[in-house]
Order: structure tokens, then sequence, then C-alpha cells
């Protein structure tokens, strides 16, 4: 048995992995990372599969100690301060943590959100097919909560994988943008001209009332056509409501399953983890593309994702990546595991 001790969690630290895919028609949220590149990339560095639950944390991770094995850890979403027992590891690179040593997450300043993944993921039950911890309904991740100091995440690996740790250049991460891209609909008859010519050119800034349910943003009133009540209809993921405020509220990954007010445009899942990553006073602009342009997009963004592993190194060895060397050192062989 081997466990990852939470010595001090790092604020609304919690467990998640790819959603709860399937059962929002059935009034479940699906959760799941709202940053889904940076689970991918701590997997990748700790040698798991993509969709692996990982530890997603706000603002810093906390500190951490291994129990009855070594474990491989890796930590992703921004240039965070980590350190083990005081010695600094480099940004986007796996690491061992051994038992009785203590791992300790800083902040960034690139970044609000990041993903502590550990080799072999974390054996706690699914509920309905995910790990992901949805704290409204208490589903999920370890006691449908977030994690508090003292808690035990076992692990299913049990120890370190083999072969030396990697480490991962982020331009092999889709960037993160200000201009955030747009399908309008599937309520923009609800708002006049002028109140979807000031939706995209205006500039909006996320307010402090943002967590993963959704972001309040701040700017020109947005006007609407008539009433802006509807009958509840579905939300998807990076729906952008416009209620009596006139302000725009865009849902995140634990988005309420239904909503009433009027939809003006959904966001493009390519572009989410961007708003996601955004803090308090940070301001987006946003600008409409067609289906057809949206679907290329993803398309573009999927393959991008598909070939992270790239973009992975051996730590300390220097990051020019050729197959020659991969194969020479024997670590192709882990790379094609990491993505499976």
């Amino acid at each position: 048995m081997a466990d990852l001790i939470v010595v001090q969690p790092g604020p609304q630290a919690m467990i998640q992995d790819l959603g709860r895919v399937g059962w929002q028609r059935f009034g479940i949220a699906a959760a799941g990372a709202v940053d889904p590149p940076a689970l991918r990339a701590a997997n990748l560095l700790a040698g798991n599969p993509p969709g692996t639950a990982a530890i997603e944390f706000t603002l810093a991770g906390g500190e951490y100690e291994a129990e009855g094995a070594t474990v491989r850890l890796a930590v992703a979403g921004g240039d965070f301060q980590v350190t083990v027992d005081g010695d600094r590891v480099p940004p986007w690179t796996g690491f061992d943590l051994a038992p009785g040593r203590r791992l300790r997450i800083g902040a960034a300043r690139d970044a609000l959100r990041g993903y502590l993944a550990a080799g072999g993921g974390f054996t706690l039950p699914p509920r309905l097919g995910s790990l992901s911890t949805h704290v409204r309904s208490g589903l999920g991740g370890l006691d449908g909560g977030v994690l508090r100091a003292g808690d035990r995440l076992p692990l299913a690996a049990g120890a370190a994988p083999a072969g030396p740790p990697m480490t991962l250049d982020p331009q092999g991460l889709p960037p993160r943008r200000e201009i955030l891209r747009v399908v309008l609909g599937p309520q923009d008859d609800h708002f006049t001209a002028a109140g979807i010519e000031t939706f995209l050119t205006g500039t909006y800034a996320v307010t402090t009332d943002a967590d993963r349910m959704g972001y309040r943003l701040g700017g020109p009133e947005i006007e609407h056509a008539g009433d802006f009540n509807i009958i509840s209809d579905g939300i998807a993921a990076g729906s952008v409501q416009v209620p009596g405020t006139r302000q725009p509220i865009v849902l995140l990954a634990d988005r309420q399953p239904t909503g009433g007010y009027p939809k003006i445009a959904t966001i493009i899942t390519p572009d989410l983890p961007s708003l996601a990553q955004a803090r308090p006073g940070d301001t987006v602009r946003f600008q409409a593309v067609d289906p057809a342009e949206a679907v290329a997009i993803r398309r573009d963004w999927e393959a991008m994702l598909a070939r992270m592993g790239e973009w992975l190194a051996p730590a300390g060895l220097g990051r020019e990546l050729d197959s020659e060397r991969l194969l020479g050192i024997n670590l192709v062989g882990g790379v094609v595991d990491g993505l499976a």
C-alpha cells in the first residue's frame, strides 16, 4: 500500500479527470478539469494516460508527502513554484517523491489553476464513470469534497515508473488567448443588433464572482430585444448567458444542466482553458466564428494535444528532440504508453 498524504491542501484542491460525460440529461453536472490540456500535460509527465484523475488546485497547490513507496509526480498548468524539501523542481518537469520528503507547490504568475498528477493515478472509486469531484452535489473525488489536511490518496501504481523523469516544452501546448472565439446562438435572436455588436466589440473583465461553475464578467451592457427570461434549456460548456443585469456569465465545468436566461453565444472548446486560467481583473474579448470554422479549429486543437508527447525530453538533458536520440536512450516506448 502506498499513499499520497495531503499535508496542507491548496485552495479548492480536489480530484478531477476529464469529467462525467453523458449524465447531464439526468440533471448531473459533468464537472472535470477546467483546463483539460494542462491535465493532459501533467499526466504525460507522470507517465499516465491523458484522462487520469489528478489534483486540481487554484492559486497554489499546497504540501504533500508520499508514504509506502516513491511516486512519480508532475505539476502542470503554469510556472508554479515547486520544491521538494526546499530544492526547486523546474517547471513542466516530472520528478520522484520518496517517502519522508515533502513536496510544496506555491503560486504561479502565469496561471490560476494547476494539476498535480501521480504516476499510476489514484485508486479511488469512480462515480458514474468518473473520479471528478462536484462539490455542490457531493459527488466523486474523495468523499465528494475538496481535499483536507490529513487526507490520504491511495496510489494505484505505488512506485515511480521506470526511466528518468521527463520535461515538457510548453510550446507543445495550445497558446492562451485574450480574444475568445464564439459561435453566436442559440438565442442570439433575443438580443438587438446593437447588443450583439456590443458583445463582439466590448472588453469584459473577470469579476471576483468566478469559480468552476462559471465566470461573471463585467463590461458594456448587452441589450436584450425583449424579455430576458426563456423556457429553461440545456447548458453547454462555454455557454454565454446574459441575465437581466445585461452582463455576461460564462458557464464552465461545474455548470448546471439547464438555465433560463438567453444565451448569446458559446465559447468554442479550444478557447475555454484560456478563460479558466484568467484571474479576476483580467480582460477578454469575443470574436465570432461560424460553426464550420469552429469545427476546423477543434480538429486542429485535438491534433495538437495528440502530438504533445513530441515535446517531451529527458529532464536535465535539454529539449532538443530527435528520434535517434530518444531511441538511443529507450524512452520512446514510455512516451507511447503515456499517450495510450
